[in-house]
């Protein structure tokens, strides 16, 4: 077989569509060549899944290899397409068997030994996975954050772990949902206030009616102080509610699943850029925590 196509996942702002990994093997000079509108952390997978594979302990194709990541016109970026690469080459040249690839999607980086290192969205695009069926091989640290979703999730710590489970010799852990992450959360106290009384009126109302609020007044009147009460009055998150701010948070890198279900709170500076409050940059989620006053949101 000289043709093998896995399935992955990209990142589209705040989507992550479903991306086929098509892997060709022909005859001729050896090349490696990457097509499909991939960015320079993509491209470099060439060299990084070369060192993968060979470290490992697989032969490496002496073969023109060509792989295309469709659809064409949509940008990739980071590493998570190193392993549905690699495995696509291991199917492609008869060293993995092809037949259960297509009920799986891939995402994960390739260290040069071969490790898996985690991503940033694993969330996002288990969730999408989730509703074609699939089950999503994933690394062991971006799979606890994955596994919130309810999706089927399997853990791997390197590429021999994958192709191990593949070859029928050692199955890969299905991660549980670890109920540990739905504790209680110890938000700020509004009875640490003292006075305050309309402001701190205002502010039970807007968490009772879901309202937006805008605090305004000299600096130290106190309003980051009450607006870093708000999430606290909020009542809980309810699951679509959480799943889809974690997932918005995991498209950042920004999500730790012992934070699931807590509300999102953001401090910018009162000096920041209406560019810096969405983000600013390319990507849409790069908001950077702080601690300081005056611009204070609470979802």
């Amino acid at each position: 077989m000289s043709l093998a196509v896995l399935h992955s996942r990209g990142l589209d702002g705040l989507t992550a569509p479903e991306v086929a990994v098509e892997v060709h093997l022909a005859g001729g000079l050896p090349a490696f060549t990457l097509v499909g509108l991939p960015d320079a952390e993509v491209r470099e997978a060439r060299d990084r899944v070369r060192a993968a594979l060979q470290n490992s302990g697989f032969k490496f194709p002496d073969k023109r290899i060509t792989v295309n990541l469709a659809p064409a016109d949509l940008p990739k970026e980071s590493g998570r397409f190193d392993l549905p690469i690699a495995l696509g080459i291991l199917a492609a040249s008869e060293q993995l068997p092809a037949g259960a690839l297509d009920e799986y999607e891939f995402a994960g980086e390739l260290s040069l030994t071969g490790a898996l290192r985690p991503i940033r969205g694993a969330l996002a695009m288990t969730l999408a996975a989730d509703r074609r069926g699939r089950r999503f091989v994933l690394p062991t640290d971006s799979a606890r954050e994955a596994v919130l979703s309810g999706a089927p999730v399997l853990a791997a710590r390197s590429l021999l772990e994958v192709c191990a489970h593949f070859a029928g010799e050692e199955p890969l852990p299905a991660l549980q949902r670890d109920a540990a992450t739905t504790v209680a959360i110890d938000y700020p106290d509004l009875a640490d206030v003292r006075g305050q009384t309309r402001a701190r009126r205002v502010l039970e109302i807007a968490a009772a009616g879901r309202h937006s609020l805008l605090l305004a007044g000299p600096p130290g009147a106190g309003k980051s102080m009450l607006a870093a009460r708000l999430p606290g009055l909020l009542p809980p998150l309810a699951a679509d509610e959480a799943l889809e701010s974690a997932a918005l948070l995991s498209l950042a890198g920004q999500f730790r699943p012992e934070n699931f279900r807590q509300h999102p709170y953001r401090s910018p500076h009162h000096t920041a850029s209406a560019a810096a409050l969405v983000g600013g940059g390319v990507r849409l989620l790069n908001i950077c925590d702080g601690s300081h006053n005056d611009a204070n949101r609470a979802n």
